[in-house]
């Protein structure tokens, strides 16, 4: 019976230990365990019109963070590309939220001095999103699409923004140690379970003795032989006992190292993951390519330009487009009503629409001008109509300049969508013509009928703009026998906008300016005008001489430079926009 008790004792610490360290594995993962999320909030800094919620704090804990926000009276949130947010801000005073308390017990501003008041944000095209509110607002900050995107809080821009602000955060709720720690006490466990059932072996060597010896002989020998062998078992049984506990013990030791090692290992992993992710996606740099409008935030951009529009053609209210309308497509609209307020058979603008959206153009260029366009046709275009849409400043929305139908039977180059290249007029890289080289050639094919570019832009043959132009003008010419008439088409440099196509080629949209010049050949001759030009000219004859002007928006496509294909013109229409006596 000797090393039972000690075995007894060693069973039962074993025991004990693995049930305080099952217990503390277990605690680790439901008494113990940490909150699932964290909140912070801002203290009360100095005022300002707006404040500026940082794009790394959406991803700065992983997982989905929740705003809250409390004011006075009404204010709004919205989400932008962080570029868009900041130009929109500008010189604007402001607070920022930066970031975490090392605690993530408060969140961190910054405040910025600048002018006192800034225009209302509500309504702005740069925002992919508002969420408006009254008093209170709970807001779950997600991201619209890949990229990064910040916050802008704000009243009414004049008013001090809510300053009452708090974030909510996933928190880090890893406990790598609750796992190891509820193994190993099992194993522990265990092991003292089998300390208590655990038998020594027995064993001893055996002594035959003499078969030489006498009988006094082998009587001493028998007597000495089992004092010896009870002493040889005795021996046995404690070097059995030493060796079982040895083998145990280096067992669970070894169990015990490998276990603690993992998860020493997984603690280390789990520390030094979070930290190097949120390090990487700070530090990523903004993507490139990104468009500057998603696909939702055009609709509703083209919904208001088409209901602005509707509203002026309705009203024929010139005023009425202001929001929205701008450029050649304004001044041509503005004398369109002019003129049929007088001549009832005078025809309107095609109408913009925003219904049958067959598709869209937007520049992945980030600074302003920017440009976009969109391919529709509903209600009223007998065919596809190319809307030119201009955003000059950040605070300043998107608005129509341009309008041109599609010319019948001409194919819509193909563009990549979600954001494609913008090029300066001028660049003519990888291209047969520069954008202001393209509506050059179109100026002079229009102008003279042996133009140079004859054969380096064409139209299709049921699209004759071109041929129609050309004829038109030879008429005047020839039926004009009163006067001497000239005509002139050309650039407005101002106006070229070009997007890259997918096959390295380029689709270039602008206005030109087509001037029809007569004059009579003879004292006493007289010139006459239309119905429509004699409303804006104030009469319909004169013996001075008259100005037509006509306003023409053309699209025009351009091959790249490795091509042997001429350009071709893929929209164009004109308006009356002045008329005159000289």
């Amino acid at each position: 019976m000797i090393g039972i008790p000690l075995r007894f004792k060693t069973a039962v610490a074993l025991v004990l230990l693995g049930l305080l360290t099952l217990l503390a594995g277990i605690g680790q993962k439901t008494f113990w365990a940490p909150a699932e999320t964290v909140t912070a909030t801002a203290s009360a800094g100095e005022a300002a019109p707006l404040t500026v919620i940082d794009q790394k704090l959406r991803t700065l804990e992983g997982g989905t963070v929740t705003i809250k926000v409390k004011g006075e009276g009404s204010f709004l949130l919205a989400a932008g590309r962080p570029d868009d947010v900041d130009a929109w801000v500008g010189k604007t005073a402001h607070n920022t939220v930066t970031g975490l308390s090392d605690d993530k017990k408060s969140l961190q501003v910054k405040h910025t001095d600048g002018e006192a008041s800034a225009p209302t944000p509500a309504g702005s095209d740069l925002w992919v999103s508002t969420e408006n509110a009254s008093g209170e607002m709970d807001y779950t900050w997600s991201a619209p699409a890949d990229g990064d995107w910040s916050l802008l809080l704000a009243a009414d821009g004049k008013k001090p923004a809510p300053s009452s602000i708090s974030m909510t955060f996933p928190n880090d709720t890893s406990m790598p140690w609750a796992v190891p720690l509820m193994v190993l006490g099992g194993l522990l466990i265990l092991a003292g379970g089998a300390l208590l059932v655990l038998k020594p072996k027995g064993g001893g060597a055996r002594d035959g003795g003499s078969a030489d010896g006498g009988s006094a002989g082998k009587a001493g020998d028998k007597q000495g032989s089992m004092f010896a062998r009870r002493a040889r078992a005795k021996a046995a049984a404690k070097a059995g006992e030493r060796s079982s506990s040895a083998r145990l013990s280096v067992v669970v030791a070894a169990t015990t190292a490998a276990v603690l090692a993992g998860g020493a290992a997984a603690a280390q992993a789990s520390t030094s993951a979070a930290p190097a992710s949120t390090a990487s996606e700070s530090a990523a740099p903004a993507a490139s390519g990104t468009p500057v409008v998603l696909d939702a935030q055009f609709r509703r951009i083209l919904e208001q330009v088409a209901s602005a529009t509707d509203a002026g053609d309705a009203a024929k209210d010139a005023r009425k487009l202001a929001a929205r309308v701008a450029g050649t497509e304004l001044e041509v609209r503005t004398q369109n009503y002019k003129i049929r307020s007088r001549v009832a058979s005078y025809d309107a603008r095609m109408p913009v629409r925003s219904t049958k959206l067959l598709t869209t153009v937007v520049t992945d260029k980030r600074e302003w001008p920017r440009s976009v366009m969109a391919v529709t046709q509903g209600e009223g275009n007998v065919v596809p109509q190319l809307l030119t849409l201009v955003q000059n400043s950040p605070r300043e929305n998107y608005k129509l300049v341009g309008t041109s139908p599609l010319q019948p039977g001409t194919t819509f180059p193909a563009i990549v969508r979600g954001g494609t290249e913008s090029l300066a007029s001028d660049d003519k890289s990888g291209l047969l013509y520069s954008g202001q080289e393209a509506l050059a050639g179109l100026a002079d094919r229009l102008t003279k009928s042996n133009s140079t570019f004859k054969t380096k832009l064409v139209e299709g043959e049921s699209s004759p703009y071109i041929a129609d132009t050309l004829s038109y003008q030879a008429d005047i010419v020839k039926d004009g026998v009163d006067g001497k008439f000239a005509f002139t088409h050309k650039v407005v440099p101002e106006s070229t906008v070009v997007f890259r196509t997918e096959d390295g080629g380029a689709l270039v949209l602008g206005r030109l300016t087509f001037n029809f010049d007569g004059t009579p050949k003879a004292e006493g001759d007289k010139l006459s005008i239309g119905n429509d030009a004699a409303v804006l000219a104030g009469g319909k004859e004169t013996t001075t001489g008259m100005v037509l002007k006509f306003a023409e928006s053309v699209a025009v496509y351009v091959p790249p430079a490795a091509s042997k294909d001429p350009m071709k013109l893929v929209a164009a229409t004109r308006g009356l926009v002045g008329a005159s006596f000289k």
